[in-house]
């Protein structure tokens, strides 16, 4: 499944995180932001956990601002795993 998600604060207008049954990570695209670091994002969290993803990622800072692109993937996850909980 793929999960859209509109971050606020950071330079993509887009993220889209690829997850399997399991809620494990296959994948993650952005729209716009940094091309390099996103894909390091992304590789570094491929296979793992949307919930050890959120321990890692969430909180991060990008300079002056309050959030930044982790931080955003981070909130997408745990928007996406506070949905599929309220399906159940």
């Amino acid at each position: 499944m793929i999960y859209t998600f509109k971050p606020k604060g950071v330079c993509p207008a887009e993220i889209r995180i690829e997850l399997d049954e399991d809620n494990i990570i296959r994948g993650i695209n952005a729209v716009g932001g940094c091309s390099g670091n996103l894909q390091g994002i992304s590789v570094l969290a491929e296979g793992m956990s949307a919930s050890e993803a959120v321990k890692r990622l969430k909180g991060i800072r990008c300079s002056f601002k309050q959030t930044s692109c982790p931080d955003q993937i981070a909130q997408a996850l745990e928007e996406f795993l506070s949905e599929k909980a309220e399906q159940i």
